[in-house]
């Protein structure tokens, strides 16, 4: 039976009524899969200790959360201008359904602030940036809008800490390691432009000193998520420097200045989004705006980069997230429901689509895994790790995003026409799923940043050696281990092929060849050290049919010397 079958609480008590509802389930308890990656993946007395707490966030993602991501949904942010009394006081008018989340999510959890402590849940000591995913991932299934902000205001305050001076760090930054809800600063970073979205160089934005040597910013930012924050980091183009990509400087933009006022720009207005309804993303003018430089001038999009690269990999593990949700529905219903005198989960057809909803998730979930081992040696001054971290980003953000969409909607389908209520979660995460592929870059600009960590960090050597390493450590069939080498080699090549001139038209191809080549291994390690035979079962699905040529019109099967102890699985090709 799948590990999402078990029954509990108001699930459990409905299990015999023919509509299905899985309201109630604990999303972290159920999880089995996510249970043993825990134990090859966290030291057991990190893993010990957060038990509790993966056990109740657990408990709330799968019922009180996921009524309040419901209700924050269906009665999205406001933008309020003025007083009745006529005076100007721009105020975002959320939920308190939104307003609780918040809490849960910045000060109960400390999901933004985690990395940037010394001590969080009770645990002392810097705490690994997996933990902080594991967590985002567990509430991200309930509410993905407000998990943007989060991944925001973390991202700020790791690029506050990266590049602001001693006396920017040391003034603003207490405020971003801080749980308490009613003193903790949210972030954001307002960069996009009607002419200037991924083109950086394009900034309209201007910054000057005024006679007092304060940095003033003018002029409008089309997109900006959480447009109310505390604090954001903003492009701007500095007056006299030189034009183009050089002339762009990274500024922190208050909201309100040291007395109290508020700062000098406004927010035209709040956008009416596909997703993410729960969050405000509005349009806001800088009218002067007093802001404060971070690190060198002209240097900002490097600078911005680095936020952006934690964003996007914020981004995939909630493409991950998002997947996993709409997987364990369709598996419970599946479980539960019957049709002409059988569980649907009993249907052979049923359970090939089941597969191939599982399979991006777990690849998903696997690459999560992988690049938050690298982040932490990279952060912990491996040299060594910084290359892969700069490949892996980019890798998941591209491809889990892109899955996340299909996976999404062929899971509503599972429900069949409940699925396309609002009642249920399925449109919710088919709405929101799209935002991972278009935010913080979109797909080609991603798959485009992958050819650049190949030629500029040697990402692609990195790459190869450690997932061949991981290769070398599992333990599987020989053959399956050979064609898993194999297909390593010929992605590799692909990609360095990518890289040269006239080769980025096959940026996209290339880029999803590494990420599924990488996610097999990975899967395939993973299986082999933690006993799990399904996991491998899995990697070798995802080497047949996301990897390796196939003839359509011929039925395909795992070949047999893949594996030698459990029957091939098969998986349907349409």
């Amino acid at each position: 039976m799948s590990s999402t079958t078990a029954k509990t609480g108001p699930a459990g008590a409905n299990a015999a009524h023919p509509v299905p509802d899985r309201h109630g389930q604990n999303l972290f308890t159920t999880d089995t899969e996510l249970h043993r990656l825990i134990a090859l993946y966290l030291p057991p007395d990190l893993a010990r200790h957060m038990q509790p707490h993966f056990e109740r966030l657990g408990a709330l993602a799968g019922g009180p959360l996921d009524e309040l991501a419901q209700t924050a949904d269906r009665n999205p942010p406001t933008l309020k201008l003025r007083t009745r009394t006529g005076i100007d006081d721009q105020k975002v008018i959320k939920h308190p359904a939104y307003v609780e989340m918040e809490r849960l999510a910045l000060s109960e959890f400390g999901l933004a602030a985690i990395s940037h402590r010394d001590e969080t849940l009770g645990w002392k000591g810097k705490m690994p940036p997996l933990v902080k995913y594991i967590l985002t991932y567990l509430f991200v299934q309930a509410e993905f809008g407000l998990c943007c902000p989060v991944s925001m205001t973390d991202s700020l305050a790791r690029t506050l800490k990266k590049f602001g001076s001693p006396e920017l760090v040391e003034r603003f930054l207490p405020r971003f390691q801080s749980v308490d809800f009613d003193t903790l600063a949210q972030g954001a970073m307002f960069m996009t432009e009607q002419a200037a979205g991924s083109d950086i160089a394009a900034t309209a934005t201007r910054a000057a000193q005024d006679a007092s040597g304060q940095w003033r910013l003018t002029g409008d930012k089309w997109f900006c998520s959480n447009p109310d924050a505390d604090f954001a980091m903003v492009l701007a183009h500095v007056e006299g420097a030189p034009a183009g990509m050089k002339g762009v400087s990274l500024f922190l933009l208050p909201r309100q200045l040291d007395d109290g006022s508020a700062n000098h720009y406004r927010i035209i207005r709040l956008k009416d989004k596909l997703g993410t309804r729960s969050m405000a993303s509005g349009e806001i003018r800088l009218e002067g705006a007093i802001a404060y430089l971070v690190g060198e001038q002209g240097r900002g999009f490097v600078q911005m980069a680095d936020m952006v690269n934690n964003s996007r990999l914020s981004n995939g593990v909630r493409a991950a997230g998002l997947m996993r949700r709409a997987v364990a529905e369709a598996e419970y219903i599946a479980s539960e429901r019957r049709a002409f005198g059988k569980r649907l989960a009993d249907m052979p057809l049923m359970q090939r689509q089941l597969t191939k909803l599982r399979l991006p998730a777990e690849q998903a979930r696997t690459m999560v895994f992988q690049t938050a081992l690298a982040l932490a040696r990279s952060d912990g001054g491996d040299a060594c790790a910084y290359p892969l971290l700069r490949i892996l980003t980019p890798l998941i953000k591209f491809r889990a995003c892109r899955d996340a969409r299909k996976v999404t909607g062929d899971a509503m389908e599972v429900r069949g026409g409940c699925g396309y209520i609002e009642e249920w979660s399925d449109p919710r995460l088919v709405r929101d799923a799209h935002l991972g592929s278009i935010w913080e870059g979109t797909s080609n600009i991603v798959a485009l940043d992958v050819l650049r960590a190949i030629k500029r960090e040697d990402s692609l050597t990195a790459l190869q050696a450690h997932f061949g390493k991981l290769l070398d450590e599992a333990a599987v069939a020989p053959a399956f281990a050979a064609a898993l080498r194999d297909a390593l080699t010929r992605a590799c090549a692909l990609a360095a092929t990518a890289t040269q001139e006239g080769g980025d038209v096959i940026a996209r191809q290339a880029a999803s060849a590494l990420y599924h080549t990488c996610s097999a291994i990975a899967m395939a390690w993973e299986g082999s050290r933690t006993g799990s035979a399904q996991r491998i079962d899995w990697a070798q699905l995802v080497l047949l049919h996301r990897v390796l040529p196939r003839d359509p019109l011929t039925p395909d099967a795992v070949p047999a010397d893949w594996s030698a102890k459990t029957p091939a699985p098969t998986l349907a090709t349409a």
